[in-house]
Formats: structure tokens, sequence, C-alpha cells
């Protein structure tokens, strides 16, 4: 009898790095080398297991969408995921284990010295719309919220807007373009989620993948 298919979905780049000894701990490793080749789709030493390498901002999409089974991302891209579908009552993703890889927080910034406090309208630069628009509306603060992919702290610096919102690990970037971090939002890290259908129908394979992970995050 052929198992099951089960496809997980892997954030690219530095978490990417940090996830392979996790998987490799759940028996889980891929046939070719996933950090130097251009393929985006990789077949494992289980043949019903394959792994797919994604932008962190799309692994949640593949997962909802259950296209992916299960996949690992940033609590950023999480939080984003659900203020986006803040008025859907199934968000169609389960979040499984916190793996205690690529730490960061997520947090206001702006010009050195120059803090927005007190202004009633503020604009802000971002590529977490959803969030930054739920955090401005509960201090009560109209934002206009400016969409931007990269680059970030060259917002303020240009007069783009007034502060940003983003990932801030050492803050030496901050430093390097006369920026400060000023109010933290959340405490990042990379979590291991799963499509709510495939919890169901997968059960088994995913509960084995989990148990496997667990104690290795836990130390």
């Amino acid at each position: 009898m052929t198992q099951t298919q089960l496809t997980i979905a892997l954030t690219k780049g530095r978490i990417l790095k940090e996830t392979l000894p996790l998987l490799k701990a759940a028996d889980i490793e891929p046939i070719d080398d996933i950090l130097s080749s251009r393929k985006l789709l990789f077949e494992t030493n289980h043949p019903h297991i394959r792994l797919m390498i994604l932008r962190g901002s799309d692994v949640t999409t593949y997962v909802r969408f259950g296209t992916a089974d299960m996949g690992i991302a940033g609590k950023d891209m999480l939080m984003e995921h659900l203020a986006e579908d803040n008025h859907s009552k199934d968000k169609g993703i389960y979040e499984l284990l916190d793996l205690n890889i690529a730490k960061c927080r997520l947090m206001t910034a702006g010009l050195k010295g120059q803090r927005s406090d007190g202004l009633k309208r503020i604009r802000v630069a971002t590529k977490f719309t959803e969030i930054a628009e739920q955090y401005y509306a509960e201090k009560g603060v109209q934002a206009e919220i400016i969409k931007l992919y990269g680059a970030m702290e060259l917002a303020p610096v240009m007069g783009l807007a007034d502060e940003i919102i983003d990932i801030v690990d050492t803050g030496n970037t901050l430093k390097a373009n006369g920026l400060e971090p000023w109010d933290s939002i959340a405490d990042i890290s990379s979590r291991l989620i799963a499509n709510k259908a495939s919890m169901k129908m997968k059960h088994e394979m995913i509960k084995s993948i989990v148990e496997k992970i667990r104690p290795v995050v836990a130390g």
C-alpha cells in the first residue's frame, strides 16, 4: 500500500539553515543539496515526503490552502496572516510548535531622537501592513500605511514615512542608517505549522514528525 504524500513548505534563507538540523532529527533529509540548488521542490529520503522552498510570506499561503500539509514560518508571517484573516472564523492553520530558531523582534523604529509620540496622524512604512493597521488602531493613532518590500530604513531618512515597522535582530542596520528601535510589538521565532484538513487526514504522520522534533527544540 502506497503511503500518503506529505509536503512540507520551508522558508528560504537563514531560517532554512536552522531548519535542516531539526528535520534531520525527524529523519527527514533532502536527497539533493538544498542549500546550493536552485530547485524549489525536493524529494527526501522518504518517498512519501517532499520539501518546498518558498519565501517566508508565501509559506502560510501554501499551508492555508492545503498545497503544503506542513510548514515552517516566522511568527511575524503568522501574525500578518491572522490579521489579514481577522474576519474569518476558519484560519486554516494550526500552530504546532515554537522551534526557537531565527529569534528576533518585530518593532517600530525611526530617526534617532525624533520619536513621533503625540502625533495623531503619522505615515508608517512596512511590509506588515495588516499588523500595522491593527497596532495603530489599538493605540488610537491614525496611520497611513505605506507598503514596502525592502530597504525599510530609507523611508524615514528620505521623508517617505515618520516611522517603520520591521524585524530587528541586532539593530546594527538601523544604527548604520541613523535610526533607532522604539516599541516592541512581538518577540519573533519560527513556528511549525500545519493545514487544518491535513491535521485530520494525515494526523499520525504529522504527529510523528512533531514528536521527533519536540525534544530537540526543548534541548
